[in-house]
């Protein structure tokens, strides 16, 4: 009986291997975050008159077809109070108005650990896990733990409805 002798081929360096698990883990974290990045930085780089950061759109334009397009209708504009806003657990949506007749959305998931924003009142959306504190006006936060903004939600607002999507 042969057998062959026991060489085995030269092995990874530690830093070679140290660093393929270090990038494994970063394009992990990188596509996770990937979405709720792409949302946060669309909106919170854009004008108020952008549709994507939940601007109101009035009259007989596309703001129609979109609601007749299969939006889901949230509410009526007078049930969000000015200043506030109202939190549509189902939706995972908070619409706020922070100044007469201009209609904001944003995710009610806070962005610090995930938890589900529980009130809206004196122009801050409020997370109850840690105490964020987040703008009814453009979701930035006011108060952390919590350093990222809630990510804009698309609204339409046609008369006197609101409509997801």
């Amino acid at each position: 009986m042969t057998s062959e002798p026991l060489h085995p081929g030269p092995a990874p360096a530690r830093r070679t291997v140290v660093a393929a698990v270090g990038a494994a883990g970063l394009a992990v974290a990188l596509t996770a975050c990937g979405s709720d990045d792409d949302a946060s930085s669309s909106s919170n780089s854009s004008g108020s008159s952008d549709a994507r950061a939940g601007a109101n759109t009035t009259g007989g334009d596309a703001g129609g077809g979109s609601a007749s397009g299969g939006g889901t209708v949230l509410a009526k504009t007078a049930d969000i109070p000015e200043g506030g806003g109202k939190i549509f657990k189902d939706q995972g949506v908070v619409v706020t108005q922070p100044a007469a007749g201009t209609f904001k959305a944003f995710s009610a998931k806070c962005t610090h650990q995930g938890c589900a924003v529980s009130s809206v009142a004196d122009g801050v959306i409020v997370c109850p896990c840690h105490k964020s504190e987040f703008s009814v006006a453009d979701g930035s936060v006011k108060k952390g733990p919590a350093t990222q903004a809630l990510p804009a939600e698309r609204i339409t607002v046609s008369g006197d409805s609101i409509t997801l999507g």
